[in-house]
């Protein structure tokens, strides 16, 4: 088995053949990391995609060019921005530790900012005047700590932690390429912010964000950061699925109680009565998240990084993975229950699935057929 984690700065050639990778058709973070383990490279991988989607019961799933991938590192160095995988600086650690870490991250800006310690800060699109005040003064606040705050270039809550630490270091998450920004009006404000910030992404160029990427966009602001505070948040609001994300992920979930005649704050106040720390000020989090920063901290494979895959799985067991699956999404481990075959045959299955188009993932480790 081979780690995912490079020990070392990527080569040319394996920068681009890893590109080549994330980029080909029904290959998400977690099936690249799947094929680069039981592979060993990039590159044996993409030999092998034809066969694994055959087998899967659907038709090669288009494959990203040589031509392709040099393009877009050459339209990458022309704006500025580098893709980095896991492990090589600066890729944020914590990041790098997620199940379904970027395999390149697109990055530029004020790079060195992307080592230090990261408290996100996300709420409300249409935030409240006293929302906006607390979100920029919880940010100052973090930032004179020496804490860089990242959020999601939003509107409301997000814009205004930016605001206020474009001198002390923020960090912009992007759902779109670094040539699409969204929402456009805050181009100034990215522009402003890289001076001694950054701005990361794992969408390549020309991607314009669209809704399921917001989603996407978040799992990276909470696994970028020690922990994330909520400031104002409606039910069912895209702020509480980054802090769902967040808990999944092992981060700290802070949130700052709000009127509950606003129904901005129905979601923040639902975090705390959930179990989320609640904060009035900056020392709250600061001291929450110290003993964290005290640990010895350092890259781990994943546990399941070590799953073997098998590709002579019997046809008769694939077809009963198959039958156990539908639209509704169920679990690994109760398809390998439900099926009384190994974990190693079900994950292969299923790898198979995902590449010839047939599986969709979904949070918490469910899978569904498409």
């Amino acid at each position: 088995m081979h780690d995912r984690t490079p020990k070392h700065e990527l080569t040319d050639s394996e920068r681009l053949d890893r590109l080549r990778l994330i980029r080909s058709e029904n290959v998400g973070p977690r099936t690249f990391r799947s094929l680069l383990n039981h592979f060993g490279d990039a590159r044996t991988a993409l030999e092998h995609l034809p066969d694994m989607a055959r087998r899967g019961g659907g038709g090669a799933g288009r494959i990203c060019t040589v031509e392709e991938a040099k393009a877009e590192l050459a339209a990458c160095k022309k704006h500025g921005v580098r893709l980095v995988a896991p492990g090589e600086a600066p890729y944020p650690t914590r990041l790098a530790t997620i199940d379904d870490a970027p395999p390149l991250l697109a990055v530029r800006g004020a790079l060195e900012v992307l080592a230090r310690p990261m408290i996100a800060i996300v709420g409300s699109r249409n935030a409240s005047g006293a929302g906006l005040k607390f979100a920029s003064t919880l940010a100052h606040d973090l930032g004179d700590a020496g804490f860089v705050v990242i959020s999601g270039l939003a509107r409301g809550i997000d814009q205004a932690a930016h605001r206020a630490t474009t001198t002390t270091g923020t960090v912009a998450v992007l759902a779109g390429g670094h040539d699409r920004i969204y929402p456009p009006e805050h181009e100034d404000l990215l522009a402003a912010l890289l001076e001694q910030g950054a701005a990361i992404s794992e969408m390549p160029l020309g991607h314009t964000p669209r809704a399921r990427d917001f989603p996407r966009r978040n799992r990276l602001i909470s696994g970028a950061a020690l922990g994330v505070v909520i400031v104002e948040a409606a039910h069912r609001s895209g702020s509480l699925i980054t802090a769902r994300m967040a808990a999944e992920q092992g981060r700290e979930v802070f949130a700052v109680p709000g009127s509950p005649l606003d129904p901005r704050a129905a979601g923040t106040n639902d975090l705390i009565k959930q179990g989320a720390a609640l904060v009035t000020n900056a020392s709250d989090i600061i001291n929450a998240v110290q003993p964290i920063m005290e640990r010895p901290f350092a890259l781990a494979a994943r546990e399941s990084d070590d799953e073997p895959l098998d590709f002579d799985t019997d046809p008769s067991e694939r077809e009963r993975i198959v039958a156990l699956l539908g639209p509704s999404p169920v679990s690994l481990d109760d398809l390998i229950r439900m099926s009384g075959l190994s974990a190693t045959v079900v994950r292969t299955v299923l790898l198979e699935l995902e590449l010839a188009g047939r599986l969709e993932r979904h949070g918490g480790g469910l899978v569904s057929l498409t």
